[in-house]
C-alpha cells in the first residue's frame, strides 16, 4: 500500500524578484567588500554624482528648492567660494551596499515632467551604480518649481538703470 501524495506549492509571495534583489545586492557587496578590503563611499560623493546626473537631463533648469538656490547664487558670488554647488538639492542615503537618493529640481516650461523625472532617475540610477556600486534603492524627485522663459534668471546680473 502507497501513502497518498500530497502536493504543496508555494505561498504566492515568494517569487523570482526578492531572489533577483537579493542577488543584485550581494553583487554589489562583493564589490565594495573584498577579500583584500573595503571600500566605503561618503554620502558627498554621492551626491556630487547624483547632482551632476541630474543636471545632465535636458529640461532641468537647476535643483534645490527657493531657499537653497537663493542662498546658493548668493555664494557663487563670493570670490574664492569654489563656484556652483553640484550636490544642491540632493539628499542621500547611503549604506553599505544600497542608497536612496532625494532630488529638488527646477524644471523648464514646456517640458513633461514625468518623462523628465523618468529621465532623471534612469541617468541617476545608471550614473551611481556604475561609478560606486552602490545599489540604488530609490530615487524620489520633488519638482519645486517651473521655469518660465519670461523669469529673470538668477545668474543675471541687475541691469543698470539707463536714466540717472
Amino acid at each position: 500500500m502507497t501513502a497518498p501524495k500530497t502536493t504543496t506549492s508555494a505561498p504566492p509571495s515568494t517569487s523570482a524578484a526578492p531572489t533577483t534583489a537579493r542577488q543584485d545586492e550581494s553583487s554589489a557587496g562583493k564589490q565594495l567588500q573584498t577579500s583584500q578590503g573595503k571600500t566605503s563611499i561618503a554620502e558627498s560623493v554621492v551626491q556630487k554624482i547624483a547632482g551632476v546626473a541630474a543636471r545632465d537631463v535636458s529640461g532641468v533648469y537647476k535643483l534645490g528648492a527657493g531657499a537653497a538656490r537663493a542662498f546658493g547664487a548668493i555664494r557663487e558670488r563670493i570670490p574664492g567660494s569654489g563656484g556652483p554647488n553640484v550636490s544642491q538639492g540632493v539628499a542621500v542615503e547611503v549604506g553599505e551596499t544600497q542608497a536612496a537618493i532625494d532630488l529638488d529640481l527646477v524644471v523648464e516650461y514646456g517640458v513633461s515632467i514625468t518623462e523628465l523625472a523618468a529621465a532623471v532617475r534612469r541617468n541617476v540610477i545608471q550614473s551611481i551604480e556604475r561609478m560606486t556600486g552602490l545599489q540604488v534603492v530609490e530615487v524620489n524627485i520633488s519638482v519645486d518649481d517651473i521655469h518660465l522663459p519670461s523669469d529673470p534668471s538668477e545668474d543675471e546680473q541687475p541691469q543698470e538703470s539707463r536714466v540717472q
